[in-house]
């Protein structure tokens, strides 16, 4: 049996595609045949996984190096508290191959880089991109425009959710726009939080994935006309959307090569702050030896829910609050992850501030190695 034949079980199991006229057997066999690498296994990934795999798509590529953690369950559908701990992409496999055994699964458990970003792409028909970070935004844009890949693009934040398709390919040879002529350039860092940090609405990216896996399905099969060449916003909080037209910016530069997208969107080194973990500050805490003050730079209502003591210095005011830091002291500054508070320690070694450190991994290192009835949100 080859890629344009079908068993009589995948006949039934796909018969409400083979009854619509605009789609029939023919686009079923173009499902069949194509090959699909979706990047990223998590809020976005998991219901463009479930729908791709349920519609027939014939291979499925996974990146995604990391684990399923609790705050995961909030909105990442394939997963459950058993799964905590296990690997993202692995899980996904095991339960989509239970869903469609028709389906060829491929697994890259790593992380998406220059290095390999070009080995990986190449051998499939449409990208999707489901990160949630624009290091990986960018380096999955690039490397689609120069391996000439369709790049199904979907964000999310807090309420409001956008899906575009770059880098289309039309018929006449033309592509359409890629995501670097809306974002030539990332935004400067700390300004756009993401999941982790900002939060979101846990059904909201189960309605952006589930509108990219549709825009997917739409390229591979010819049916309908893909979002290329348009924006579309989605705000939950209102029930708004906006369709919003873009074409090519002439003022962005061509793609020759892939770089380094850490540093392009200036992504923190951790070489280049002083951490401390938690293990040695709990042992600094414990022994109180010298004068030891903790700097959280959460959101108010994350310091409610759980925190170290100290001062409460979010983010967004530290600039303005920096004569209550006393260099006298050895400051820990503190967040949920690292995150900001390597931003806050770095942007204070910048102001010269000495004898300051990030706590390495935030309160959820913490909470995972000192005090596990501490809550993190």
């Amino acid at each position: 049996m080859d890629g344009f034949q079908f068993s009589k079980e995948e006949l039934q199991r796909y018969s409400r595609h083979l009854v619509l006229p605009e789609f029939n057997i023919r686009g079923q066999r173009k499902l069949k045949k194509s090959k699909v690498l979706v990047v990223g296994a998590g809020g976005l990934g998991c219901p463009m996984l479930l729908y791709l795999t349920a519609a027939g798509v014939g291979t499925i590529g996974i990146v995604d190096f990391d684990v399923v953690d609790v705050s995961n369950l909030q909105r990442q559908v394939l997963f459950t508290e058993d799964d905590v701990g296990k690997s993202k992409a692995k899980v996904a496999i095991q339960k989509l191959s239970r869903l469609n055994p028709h389906i060829e699964f491929r697994l890259y458990e790593t992380k998406l880089t220059s290095r390999n970003a070009m080995d990986i792409l190449k051998d499939y028909d449409v990208v999707a991109d489901g990160t949630d970070n624009f290091p990986t935004r960018y380096l999955v844009n690039d490397a689609c425009v120069l391996l000439n890949k369709t790049n199904v693009h979907g964000s999310i934040f807090r309420f409001e959710g956008q899906v575009s398709v770059f880098n289309f390919q039309y018929e006449d040879g033309s592509t359409g726009p890629q995501y670097r002529d809306i974002f030539p350039t990332p935004p400067p860092p700390g300004l756009v939080p993401n999941c982790a940090e900002g939060g979101v609405l846990g059904v909201l990216p189960g309605i952006i994935g589930s509108f990219q896996a549709s825009e997917v399905i739409k390229v591979l099969t010819g049916v309908g006309a893909p979002l290329a060449g348009k924006l579309f916003v989605f705000d939950a909080l209102s029930f708004e959307t906006r369709i919003m037209k873009i074409s090519k910016n002439p003022d962005v530069q061509p793609i020759t090569e892939l770089i380094d997208y850490e540093d392009f969107c200036g992504v923190l080194n951790s070489d280049d702050i002083p951490e401390i973990t938690a293990k040695a500050l709990h042992a600094l805490l414990k022994n109180q030896s010298g004068q030891v003050r903790i700097i959280d730079v959460r959101e108010p209502h994350e310091f409610e829910a759980g925190n170290l003591g100290g001062i409460l210095l979010p983010l967004g005011t530290l600039g303005d609050r920096l004569h209550e830091i006393s260099s006298a002291e050895k400051n820990i500054v503190i967040c949920r992850s690292g995150t900001r508070s390597g931003k806050a320690v770095k942007m204070l070694v910048s102001r010269g501030f000495e004898n300051v450190f990030n706590l390495k991994g935030g309160l959820l290192k913490w909470a995972e190695e000192i005090d596990r009835s501490m809550v993190v949100v």
